[in-house]
């Protein structure tokens, strides 16, 4: 069974990130056939724990995301890029700690015009950490994210091919 894990970094729990992440998911579930019901871990649920040095929480969370066949990443952009969460999160890995990982970038942003930088700091960081990073990754405006349907599957349509490939090659 491909182990699919839905990684969030939105400051806020259960927010429009998480919920968008979520319907990707499904949709990468739908059209690759890995894990229709994937783990999920939200940075914001870990809170201040993410700052200690053994809290059994944020350990369990990083040996699941290692573990991961299939890594979808979502994040919120927060200052031009990725969020802290995720940066503090994702540093606590080893060196090519998802070298047998299968990762999907998901941006949101206030402004698709400003989207790029993200999707690539993103893709630079998941490629730095070993992962076979899909391409292109998936960007949403924050106005998406409570219906991003129609975005998700016009995204899938593109990226589905590459992924199913990558997939069957990890699996």
């Amino acid at each position: 069974m491909t182990r699919f894990t839905v990684l969030v970094a939105a400051p806020r729990p259960r927010s429009s990130v998480r919920a968008a992440a979520l319907d990707a998911a499904a949709e990468i579930s739908s059209r690759v056939g890995v894990d229709a019901r994937p783990a999920l871990v939200d940075l914001a649920e870990l809170g201040p724990d993410l700052l200690t040095d053994s809290a059994a929480s944020v350990d369990a969370a990083l040996e699941r995301v290692r573990e991961s066949d299939v890594l979808l990443v979502a994040s919120p952009q927060v200052h031009g890029t990725y969020t802290g969460l995720l940066k503090v999160f994702l540093d606590r890995l080893p060196e090519l700690g998802l070298g047998h990982t299968v990762a999907v970038p998901l941006a949101v942003v206030e402004d698709l015009r400003n989207s790029r930088g993200i999707e690539e700091d993103l893709r630079v960081l998941l490629a730095d950490l070993g992962a076979w990073v899909a391409e292109p990754g998936l960007v949403l405006s924050a106005d998406e994210t409570d219906r991003p349907g129609g975005v998700v599957r016009a995204w899938a349509d593109v990226a589905a091919p590459g992924l199913r490939e990558a997939v069957a090659v990890v699996a």
